[in-house]
């Protein structure tokens, strides 16, 4: 599979020392030793930038919107230059955007929504390697007569089996969801592939792609998807998620809302008074990627560019750190490791991989790492079937290590050493 995402200009190596400096928790310490944050997939630290973001909002813009005063006009101003950092990083326009309480509940709403216009009979494609974020949403329409079709993985090396995508989706598929990367694996699925074929099956394609944020870039226009969710909380922004929509298509779905709300884009998607505080924090985790990016490549001059090099930069060192991981992973006696393991395919994944030892649950090795301050997840993280499906889940599921460009070679050292200790 081809990752066209990460190609472009040659820039400098990732500033790893100047981008840890911005995260003032990475100096937290456990039992003496310094924390190693290997716990990104669930939520990845944030900049200080992003903190002082928050603060000043507080300080200076703390109102609601559409006031006739100096502090909601500020408020005004700081969700809009949000809206226009998120476009950038989608590639796509302002109103496009929407924000809301997290994924998984702006998942629901919209789903919901669109069940709104489907019939009973109408038949959903989910998968069985996704977040169930986006599973369940759309499993609930089948009490309105929907029907849902989930496709299969190659246990082997976890990845989506596209011969039973194929198969699964007919002329009564009205809508294909598919997770951009697994948040449990780290499996990239080819969903540019995924979006043309369902298209011309004329159906509606909606991208989970909260765990790929984090470790690419986003082109919503490449992709020529409907819709598409990310985290901000997954790539060094605060809790909350964002929905990228066609605009066409956020105008002809119905909402639920108040009826005094707009009916404008993008505000007939935002029920309620929106979290204005961590919007403002949103920006500043976009602006935190950029400068990164600039710090690789000076001749990165606009947002979206200079978010296009930030990616290349950390993903070759991720990359990096991967194999030194995997490596190390794979040469531990009663390891067993989940995913694609073949350092040749690492295009064809994140750095987020998940392992079972031998005689040891995933939660007696997590609270073991967790004790030498190296913090990792046990359990499902929601991937329910995934680990359904791979023989797990009634046995405690996987242990997760997730990897993120603030993370260092002498973290996955000290991982790999305690897993060998166990």
């Amino acid at each position: 599979m081809s990752t066209p995402v990460f190609e472009g200009a040659q820039s400098k190596p990732l500033d790893v020392p100047w981008a840890r400096a911005q995260f003032p928790s990475l100096q937290f310490e456990v039992n003496g030793h310094l924390a190693a944050f290997l716990d990104g997939p669930a939520g990845t630290q944030v900049p200080k930038q992003v903190i002082d973001a928050v603060q000043n909002y507080f300080l200076k813009s703390n109102a609601n919107t559409c006031g006739a005063f100096a502090t909601s006009r500020s408020n005004d101003a700081i969700i809009a230059s949000a809206r226009a950092a998120m476009a950038d990083f989608f590639n796509c326009h302002a109103d496009e955007v929407v924000f809301g309480q997290n994924m998984t509940t702006i998942t629901f709403a919209l789903a919901r929504a669109i069940g709104r216009v489907l019939e009973p009979g109408d038949e959903i494609i989910v998968t069985t390697l996704d977040h169930d974020a986006n599973v369940a949403p759309w499993r609930a329409l089948e009490e309105m007569g929907m029907v849902i079709r989930q496709v299969d993985i190659r246990e082997s090396d976890c990845t989506l089996d596209l011969k039973d995508f194929e198969r699964k989706l007919n002329a009564n598929t009205k809508l294909v969801a598919v997770g951009y990367a697994s948040n449990a694996v780290g499996t990239i699925n080819p969903v540019g592939e995924i979006t043309k074929l369902a298209h011309e099956a004329c159906a509606l394609v909606f991208i989970d792609a909260v765990h790929y944020a984090p470790h690419g870039p986003l082109d919503v226009r490449a992709l020529d998807c409907d819709f598409l969710v990310c985290s901000p909380y997954k790539f060094f922004g605060p809790h909350m998620g964002t929905l990228y929509g066609k605009r066409e298509h956020l105008l002809r779905f119905r909402p639920y809302k108040v009826r005094p709300a707009p009916d404008s884009l993008p505000d007939r998607w935002e029920t309620g008074t929106q979290v204005q505080e961590l919007i403002a924090g949103i920006r500043a985790a976009v602006d935190y990627l950029a400068e990164l990016g600039r710090r690789s490549d000076a001749s990165a001059k606009d947002r979206r560019t200079a978010l296009l090099a930030a990616y290349r930069a950390t993903r070759r060192h991720e990359m990096a750190l991967l194999g030194r991981l995997v490596e190390g992973l794979l040469a531990i006696p009663g390891l067993r490791f989940f995913g694609i393991s073949d350092a040749k395919r690492f295009e064809e994944r994140c750095s987020t991989v998940s392992v079972r030892l031998a005689n040891h649950t995933p939660t007696e090795v997590a609270t073991f790492l967790g004790e030498r301050g190296i913090f990792t997840w046990d359990g499902n993280y929601y991937a329910l079937n995934l680990t359904e499906r791979l023989g797990v889940e009634a046995s405690g599921g996987l242990l997760r290590i997730g990897l993120v460009h603030y993370n260092t070679a002498e973290e996955v050292d000290r991982l790999l050493a305690a897993l060998r200790e166990i």
